[in-house]
This record gives C-alpha cells, sequence and structure tokens, in this order.
C-alpha cells in the first residue's frame, strides 16, 4: 500500500494520538504541533500546555546559520477562536502556537497508526527534518502498550557540502500553576528533566509530573525559562536558544514560582551528505483517577458538599513510580518498543486490502490509546463511549456501544475479557438483569436504569467469542452460572419489560437499545442478539456440562428463528412488527398515579404520540441498516446461521440501495451532522417509496454513524457484496481527508468513539478468518487477491502474524507469541491436494481432506 501523505489544507485538522492505553495522550497535529493535551486524566481538545514546541538550529564554525520551530504554517483561524478575554476571536491566534516564530515552509505528514512521520522542509535551513512519532502499539503486550510517552526521533540530513553541529531542543511547560520543581536527572547515558510541584499531597487528584528524557550524549539544558512579564519569558527563551552553542542553565528555588517552562536539547554533529539521529521522549504520571463525570463521596461525608472525592490509582502508576521511571524504561528499552510496533505497523499495512479498508482499520485502532480509555488499577479495561471535549461522553463500557468494537478482543483479549468479568461481577443483578453501563469506582452501586436488549445478549455473543479466541475452558466455567442467567432474564417473572416470557424465542416487550429509546413488538435486530445468544448459549452449555440447558435453548432459538424469518421478512428486507396506532400496548409498561394520570417519563408519556394519535420511535416499515446486524456477529465469531442467508443478502441489498446515498445534498437530516454537502454516506434508517415512515420515527434516523456504517460494510462484503461493502468503507473514510475531519478520530457521540472499531472486523472479512481455539483450529477464505496474491493481518490470544497466499505457496507467519493448532482450513487448497507442509523449513505429516489440513492429535 502507496503511504498516504496529507500536506498543506489537508493537514488542518490532524491530531494523531501519542499515548499508552489507558494513559491518556498528546495529539500531534499535522503541522507538528503538540496540541490536545489530555494526560490529566480527562479529555483535553484543544488542550494546550504552554508553549511546548521543538525547535532546531544550525551552527558551523561558531555562527548560527538558521533556527526555527519544528512546525508548518499555522493553519488559522487567524482572528483567533473561542470567547475569552483578550484571547478569543479578534485578538489573533493564540501566542502558544508558536505561529510568530521562523519555521519551516512546507510539512508533509505520513500517519500510519501507530506511527506518524513528518517530513519539513524550508529552503532557508541548510538541511532536511523528518520526525518519526509513536507510542508502542505491540498487540498482546498490553503492558508496553500502556507506557504514558510519547516517543519522538529525528532525522536530520545535511544537504550541504560542509559538516554542520545541528541542535534539536524539546520544550515544555510544567503543568502546576505553583510550587514548581524543575529537577535533571542523570542515569545510564541518558538525560531527564523532571517537571514536578512540591505544593501537592501524592495522594491528590491533580498530584502529577511530566519528564523530558533523551539518550542523546551531548546535550544541555535550561531547568526554568527566565520569569518576568508580559512576552518575557518566550522572547528570552528563543534568544537564548538562537544563540551560539549550548544553552545555559538557569535555576530557581523549589516552589518559589508557577507554570514554569524548562528545555532540554541534544548537539549532534552531522557530516556533508549525511544524517544524524535524535531522540526524545516526553512521558507523564498522573497516577489519581476519580469519577469527575458521576461523583460518589466517601462515607464520611454524609450531607457534606465539600468532601474529597473517592480516588484510585491508574494501572500504569503501578508499573512506574514517575514519569522519570517511565522516561528510563522508554529510552532503555527503545530499540526493542520501536522494532516491534514497527513489526506489526508493517505487517497490517502490507496487507494487499484495498486502501480505504486499511485506512479504516489502522486509523480507529487509535482510539484504544485517547481517553475513551481507562485501565483500573488492577488492569482492568474500561471505556467511555467517546470523548467530550473536557470529559468522558457517556460512561461505563456501555455494552451496546462496544457491541462493535471488535479491534480490541482480536489486539488485546486478556483487556477484553476483563471488560467480561467487570460486567458479570459488578453489574448482574440477582435475576439476571445486566446493566448496560458500569460504574465507577468499581464496587458502587449498580445503575438502576432497565437493561437493554442488544448489550443483554451481546455480552453473551461477546463471551463466547472470547471463549473462542482465547480457548480458556476454566474461563468460560467460572463465568457459566452468570452467562445463564443472563440468557434466561429473558423469560424471568422479574423482566418488567417482558422481553419473551412465553419463551417463544422472539422479543416482544419494551425493548431498550443503542438509539437510547425503546422499541414495541418484535423486530429482527434485537430478536436477532437474543436468537444468537440462545444459540451461543446452546454450545457453551455444552461445554460446560449442562446438556438440560442446551437442548432448552436450541429448542427456543430454533421457534424463534422460524417465526422471524416468516414474519419479519417483507419480501426485501426486515422490518418491525407493531400496532403503530394502539396505544393500549403501552399500558402493561406505565404507572399511573393516584390521579389516574400516567407518571412522567413513563412509556406512555414518553412514547404517545397524541397529536397524530400513533407510537413514537418506532421503525415500522422501515429499511435499518442494523436488521441482521447479529448475522454480522455470527459470521464473525463462527456461530454460523441466525438468519434465512437469501434473506439475509436481499436485506443487505436493500441496505445499500435504500440507506446508501452518494451524496447528501438532497437528503433532508433533522439529527446530527456528520455527513453534509456532496459527501456519500449510509444513513441509519429509509422508508422507501410506498412504505409509511412515522410520524416521530426512530430516533437517530437520518444519520451517518461510522460503527454502523462499518458493520453494514463488512456484511456485505461477508455475503460477496464487495463493491457495495467498500463504496460504504470509502465513504466514511472520505469524510476524513485531513481538512474537513481528522483521520484519527472518528465522531459520533463525541470524538474518538468506540463504535468506530467496527472498522477491524474488515480484516477478519478480507481474510475469511475463522478461529475456534478451543479445537485449536483456525481457517482462511480470502475474497480477494492482488495478481494472485493475498496477504493479511491476523490476531489471537497467543500470537499475531499474517497469512501470505501466492500462485505456488501459502505462509502462515507467527511474528510474535506462539500458535498451537491441530488444524487450519485453507479455502482455495483443493481438497485432493497433496503438496508438502512444512514447519521452520522441515516437512512435517499431516492429513488433508476437503480444504482442511489436519496436524493430527497433541
Amino acid at each position: 500500500m502507496k503511504k498516504k501523505s496529507y500536506e498543506g489544507a489537508k493537514t488542518r485538522e490532524i491530531s494523531f494520538p501519542l499515548g499508552g492505553i489507558g494513559s491518556g495522550c498528546v495529539g500531534l497535529a499535522g503541522n507538528g504541533r503538540l496540541i490536545d493535551w489530555e494526560i490529566f486524566n480527562k479529555p483535553n481538545k484543544g488542550g494546550l500546555n504552554g508553549f511546548s514546541h521543538f525547535a532546531i538550529k544550525a551552527e558551523r564554525d561558531g555562527k548560527v546559520l538558521d533556527a526555527r520551530v519544528v512546525h508548518g504554517d499555522e493553519p488559522g483561524p487567524f482572528s483567533g477562536g473561542g470567547s475569552a478575554a483578550f484571547s478569543g476571536f479578534g485578538f489573533g491566534p493564540q501566542r502558544e502556537t508558536m505561529a510568530g516564530l521562523p519555521h519551516f515552509r512546507k510539512v508533509s505528514f505520513q500517519g500510519e497508526f501507530p506511527m506518524a512521520t513528518l517530513n519539513f522542509t524550508e529552503p532557508a535551513f541548510p538541511g532536511r527534518v523528518r520526525m518519526t512519532a509513536f507510542n508502542p502499539f505491540i498487540p498482546l503486550n498490553d503492558k508496553d502498550s500502556s507506557i504514558p510517552a510519547a516517543f519522538f526521533s529525528f532525522d536530520i540530513v545535511n544537504t550541504t557540502r560542509t559538516s554542520i553541529n545541528y541542535t534539536i531542543a524539546f520544550s515544555t511547560k510544567n503543568p502546576h500553576d505553583k510550587g514548581t520543581d524543575n529537577r535533571m536527572i542523570r542515569a545510564a547515558g541518558s538525560t531527564f528533566l523532571h517537571l514536578c510541584s512540591t505544593s501537592l499531597p501524592a495522594k491528590d487528584v491533580k498530584y502529577g509530573d511530566i519528564c523530558l528524557g533523551t539518550d542523546a550524549s551531548n546535550v544541555s539544558y535550561q531547568q526554568y525559562w527566565f520569569r518576568g512579564g508580559w512576552f518575557d519569558a518566550l522572547g528570552i527563551w528563543w534568544r537564548n536558544f538562537t544563540s551560539r552553542g549550548p544553552l545555559k542553565n538557569r535555576t530557581f528555588p523549589a516552589s518559589s514560582g508557577g507554570n514554569d517552562h524548562a528545555s532540554l536539547s541534544a548537539r549532534i554533529k552531522v557530516p556533508a551528505g549525511k544524517t544524524g539521529t535524535v531522540r526524545f521522549v516526553l512521558t507523564w504520571n498522573f497516577p489519581n483517577q476519580t469519577n469527575y463525570w458521576n461523583p460518589e463521596k466517601s462515607a464520611s461525608c454524609g450531607t457534606k458538599c465539600d468532601c474529597k472525592p473517592v480516588t484510585w490509582r491508574n494501572y500504569y502508576a503501578k508499573l512506574f513510580k514517575n514519569s522519570a521511571a517511565s522516561a528510563r524504561y522508554s529510552l532503555n528499552n527503545w530499540t526493542r518498543l520501536y522494532s516491534e510496533t514497527l513489526r506489526f505497523k508493517e505487517a497490517l499495512f502490507s496487507s494487499t486490502l484495498p486502501a480505504p479498508v486499511l485506512d479504516a482499520v489502522s486509523a480507529n485502532i487509535s482510539i484504544l490509546k485517547t481517553p475513551t480509555v481507562m485501565r483500573l488499577e488492577d488492569g482492568s479495561f474500561y471505556g467511555f463511549e467517546g470523548c467530550c471535549c473536557t470529559g468522558g461522553c457517556c460512561e461505563g463500557s456501555c455494552q451496546h456501544v462496544w457491541n462493535y468494537a471488535y479491534a480490541l478482543p482480536f489486539l488485546f483479549p486478556k483487556l477484553e475479557r476483563s471488560m467480561r468479568e467487570l460486567e458479570y461481577r459488578y453489574s448482574l443483578g440477582d435475576d439476571g438483569s445486566l446493566a448496560f453501563r458500569l460504574q465507577l469506582p468499581v464496587g458502587r452501586a449498580r445503575s438502576a436504569f432497565r437493561p437493554c436488549a442488544d448489550g443483554q445478549f451481546g455480552t453473551v455473543l461477546k463471551t463466547y467469542r472470547e471463549w473462542k479466541i482465547s480457548g480458556d475452558n476454566a474461563w468460560l466455567k467460572r463465568l457459566w452460572p452468570s452467562i445463564k442467567t443472563t440468557i434466561e432474564f429473558a423469560w424471568a417473572p422479574t423482566n418488567a419489560d417482558r422481553w419473551d416470557p412465553e419463551k417463544t424465542g422472539v422479543l416482544w416487550g419494551r425493548q431498550h437499545h443503542t438509539l437510547d429509546v425503546e422499541l414495541f413488538g418484535p423486530n429482527s435486530w434485537l430478536t436477532g442478539f437474543y436468537l444468537g445468544a440462545l444459540k451461543a448459549g446452546a454450545e457453551m452449555a455444552e461445554a460446560c456440562g449442562k446438556p438440560e440447558a442446551a437442548a432448552e435453548y436450541r429448542r427456543i432459538f430454533a421457534k424463534g428463528k422460524e417465526w422471524t424469518d416468516r414474519h419479519l421478512f417483507n419480501g426485501e428486507y426486515y422490518h418491525q412488527e407493531v400496532k403503530l396506532k394502539d396505544r393500549a400496548q403501552l399500558e402493561q409498561f406505565s404507572t399511573k398515579g393516584p390521579d389516574g394520570k400516567y407518571a412522567a417519563g413513563e412509556a406512555y408519556n414518553a412514547y404517545w404520540n397524541d397529536e397524530h394519535k400513533e407510537l413514537k420511535y418506532q421503525i415500522l416499515e422501515g429499511c435499518g441498516i442494523d436488521q441482521v446486524l447479529a448475522q454480522w456477529h455470527a459470521n464473525l465469531i463462527g456461530l454460523g446461521e441466525i438468519f434465512d442467508p437469501k434473506q439475509t443478502r436481499s436485506a443487505l441489498r436493500a441496505i445499500y440501495k435504500n440507506n446508501y446515498k452518494p451524496t447528501m445534498r438532497n437528503f433532508p437530516n433533522f439529527c446530527r451532522l456528520y455527513c453534509v454537502n456532496d459527501e456519500a454516506g449510509t444513513v441509519m434508517f429509509d422508508w422507501p417509496d410506498g412504505k409509511y415512515k412515522p410520524m416521530v420515527p426512530m430516533t437517530y434516523a437520518e444519520e451517518t454513524m461510522h460503527g454502523f456504517e462499518y458493520q453494514a460494510a463488512v456484511h456485505m462484503i461477508q455475503e460477496g457484496m464487495v463493491k457495495e461493502g467498500l463504496d460504504v468503507v470509502k465513504a466514511v473514510r472520505d469524510r476524513y481527508d485531513g481538512e474537513r475531519r481528522n483521520p484519527w478520530n472518528e465522531i459520533e457521540c463525541g470524538s474518538n468513539y468506540a463504535r468506530s472499531m467496527a472498522s477491524y472486523a474488515l480484516l477478519n472479512a478480507f481474510s475469511g478468518f475463522s478461529f475456534d481455539m478451543v479445537r485449536r483450529q483456525i481457517g482462511f477464505k480470502p475474497i480477494t487477491t492482488v495478481n494472485k496474491r493475498f496477504r493479511c493481518f491476523w490476531s489471537l490470544d497467543s500470537a499475531w502474524g499474517e497469512i501470505d497466499v501466492g500462485p505456488n505457496e501459502t505462509s502462515l507467519r507467527v511474528l510474535y507469541g506462539h500458535l498451537t493448532l491441530m488444524s487450519i482450513a485453507l479455502s482455495f487448497v483443493p481438497a485432493a491436494n497433496s503438496a508438502p507442509v512444512t514447519l521452520a523449513g522441515r516437512r512435517i505429516s499431516c492429513k488433508q481432506t476437503k480444504n482442511m489440513i489436519d496436524f493430527g492429535t497433541a
């Protein structure tokens, strides 16, 4: 795949996240600035940390030839932004952008997450500068992938005919507003500036420190910039840096000030025509997390409102004492961390898949490195749905949103399993009802909101998936009692929403779901989740020695599947069966007060449209993007048939025909605007000509939400509609071109939205990847090849690598970890094939039948 390069206006919206899983991140802007400082335990979109920047100067024979900030042009707005006094609109760009200092004329940004490469060119500067930035992203290695750090490597090419001394300086602000204590540390050949504060106790929520480090041999530094008013500090710093020779240090007594900057510089001599390299790390440590979005006060608070919030420690704080410790670890292990990250990146981007596919997959795994996610004190994984500007958006590892996120279970399966363990331990009621938002800190009272159907049964499907990915029967058996009650809540007497009290295999009652309202009456979308949970539950019951439960689940599944295929398919697609004009069906889910009126917020008031005498927020005859979603899950996790295959393909064709819009220019959207003008997108629902659209239809009906678009695209590709699926994927990624939107921040309900990790499933769809590590079996059924060659990345619980299919030879390569197999299914290998099979160059015995290579018993 040719590297995609962003230049000029196409760099305007870029913010490339650099940080660990659950550690927060710093954004690398398209012009090289450090923006979106989100290292303080919450989102901070647009937040800066003073005048943090890189700068470079070139010297020869005691003369400074040129010096400039390692940025490109500031993209604007040039009148300023925001409404802050004396610094908003009308005051020009913020000084902290460093746009007023000399910088590079041209920048090209190449982003192949988890690595970004920026090339800086300027006619006046004697040399070319290339920055490579990353944070370790090593599938299966969750510890090294959680380092709170940003790694920067600079390659300086001397384009002149004589040697030049180049100095690169890394400057940042101590984020504390008082008690600053900037310390210099030398250890094992590296130099660090450790920026702390003496004003906060170690358990304070704002307590923390950051560190700059380099392993360069020739260094100088300023522990503190000049202190003064007006524009003094930046002006004196620039005069200091652009003077000949190394930086002269400046110190002040600890605790005497605040908002101080510090700079660490490295000097290298580069001969004519040669390249020199300098490496820096930025690390941070803000160990104390709290639930700022929905606080729980300590038991001693009583009715007081001035109590300190309950806190817990971030997982990374258990790995590293402080930012100096993580900086030392990062520099000491740089070579390994870089090479293993590069190995993953190259394996992913050498896949012979269409460019928009790899773009969608790689861009959205970056979500795992943003404030959308946390790691709790024991390392367990937790996620918001996305990020608001200054806080997490929609708490609780929301089940029905994370249903779509297929990156984590394959890249970091241990972390995905921790989500199931948290759900079943802290969100499960005695009757099997699952609260779909996990409350923090863990152990507090669970959410009292009603269970959601797609979240409840999606958790069962995900548990099945995690079992098949890991092959861990003991893990499954520990969770089985919880799985059983989760499934059987569908007909539990305590289920006030009366999902399926008669065990019909169909959801009939009030069904909350990911679009934030309730459906009344049968529909394939949510009943499909129920059917999938029954089918997966039957297999898990057998594995746990519970044949009676397995038999019952299969019986209910068969009954429900037959009814759904027969009654909910209208000849073209699946729809909802509901009596739109019958308000009586709401009464069983509503409560009357003493005055005979329905209580505010109950189903009657919330869902009855009295003016038009019909139910609100229903689908009826609409064509929904998620109507066969359960089959998408089943295809990906090896569960088999949920809906009739011919009807499923017809439904997908209907989604492309009705919901995919080549242009949004003439389509009315009353909801949130994620796709505008001539952009293409796939809307959530549409009502073809002749089909009745409720006066108040399903929420978000006209929106284009990317995770939904990806799942539909993946499902189309799985069912042979490759062109149509690629149209849907390309439409999403074309909207994220760097000029209109950030390629590494797909938005839904906020930034870095978790549902977009549905895009990872594109890899499994194109490779036809199947897995059952309980039986030690994997398989590949590639959908397309390029020049009779197919190559694709794969990952499971114990290993990751690539499958490489050539015209005469197929290679399965393990690039990390280990893989134990009993058999491998290859759809393209003839049943009568007798070609040799080798392992590490040594021929091994096996049995080949019906595209299956069987290695025998262990």
